[in-house]
């Protein structure tokens, strides 16, 4: 039995794809790492607002310190037959700064709000700085979408 494997998707699909993503998948990897450079990884609930991702965590662990004091990480969606990078710059905001059309809509997408819950949460903005996005080694060539926070045509 043969495999056919989809066409090779344009640029502009690409960025569309993954606009899409955005918009309906409700977790993603988040890496980040601590000043000794030892590395966190793990899947947190999301919401894109058009600019930028927003994350909620608790500001003590890990990944909240790291992202908190590092002001960087790296994000990503799917398999390795269909991958999305995002490098990304991060703002920290405490429960009672965070911009209320933010937390509202990480609400009204996972069913739950931070700013509730008994425990101390943070919520973090991730404004995206360079995207990749591919589908096996086929789109390898043209896989970066955005580059210094600029979508490239």
């Amino acid at each position: 039995m043969k495999i056919t494997k989809p066409p090779q998707r344009s640029r502009e699909q690409r960025r569309r794809d993954l606009l899409d993503r955005l918009e309906r998948e409700m977790d993603i990897w988040v890496a980040s790492a601590d000043a000794e450079g030892l590395p966190c990884l793990v899947p947190l609930w999301f919401v894109w607002d058009g600019e930028a991702i927003w994350l909620a965590t608790r500001p003590a662990n890990p990944t909240g310190r790291n992202l908190r004091e590092g002001g960087r990480t790296r994000l990503a969606f799917g398999d390795t037959r269909d991958v999305v990078l995002i490098d990304g710059v991060v703002e920290t905001y405490d429960a009672r700064g965070v911009p209320s059309a933010a937390a509202e809509a990480f609400r009204e997408k996972t069913g739950w709000d931070p700013r509730a819950d008994r425990a101390a949460y943070a919520f973090f903005r991730v404004r995206p700085r360079a995207v990749q996005a591919w589908c096996e080694a086929r789109e390898l060539p043209m896989r970066h979408l955005m580059r210094d926070g600029i979508w490239l045509e």
